[in-house]
């Protein structure tokens, strides 16, 4: 029962490691990916294939204040 609960992280892990474990990294060190130093870095890690800077820029906008509006294209 308890391996039930697991399985979506093995999962995960084995899919992208390099991606999950630096998601499991940058949650235990309370990294805001929005923060200058991080939000370069990953700009220049992702170029062109990562998610595009407007929708960085509207989440850091909002603050966390309440439900936000999302458009999927």
């Amino acid at each position: 029962m308890f391996l039930d609960e697991l399985t979506p992280l093995v999962k995960e892990l084995t899919r992208q490691p390099v991606a999950f474990l630096g998601g499991v990294a940058s949650g235990l060190l309370r990294l805001n990916l929005n923060e200058e130093p991080v939000k370069s870095w990953l700009a220049q890690q992702t170029g062109s294939s990562g998610t595009p800077s407007s929708a960085s820029d509207k989440s850091s906008d909002h603050n966390g204040s309440g439900p936000q509006k999302i458009s999927i294209e």
